[in-house]
């Protein structure tokens, strides 16, 4: 068996990214909210249809519906997905931008992330409010 060269055999090993303690820049944790968020909306497209059939289905139908809307449980996820819907949105009219070459270099692209961030918290402590 042949010695390798000491250039050969100290190679570059893979650099452990610890996700969890890493510190995001803002526009990073957008993008990953704005997966999390685009996941959770597809999840729950099944939801929504069965909510939507129910409500149209009969007069009791939509007074179940109504009912559940009602319960401080339901208006948590209903709060939760609203945010969801708004931060997916802002992130997405934030992608369209960088995708025409609007924003993309770093200072612009860093202020349009915290818009997004505060105009998705904003309107939905606004709306979440009436909701509730």
């Amino acid at each position: 068996m042949t010695a390798l060269p000491i250039a050969m055999s100290a190679k570059k090993r893979p650099k452990y990214l610890d996700l969890v303690h890493i510190k995001l820049p803002v526009p990073g944790v957008v993008s990953i909210l704005h997966r999390i968020s685009g996941a959770f909306l597809f999840l729950l497209i099944p939801a929504f249809l069965f909510a939507l059939q129910t409500s149209l289905a009969s007069a009791e139908g939509f007074g179940a519906i109504k009912r559940a809307m009602g319960l401080w449980p339901v208006k948590l996820i209903a709060i939760g997905v609203l945010w969801a819907f708004l931060h997916h949105f802002f992130a997405g009219i934030r992608y369209l931008a960088i995708d025409l070459h609007y924003g993309v270099d770093l200072a612009a692209a860093r202020a349009s992330a915290r818009v997004v961030l505060a105009a998705s918290l904003a309107l939905t402590l606004i709306l979440g409010v009436a909701l509730w």
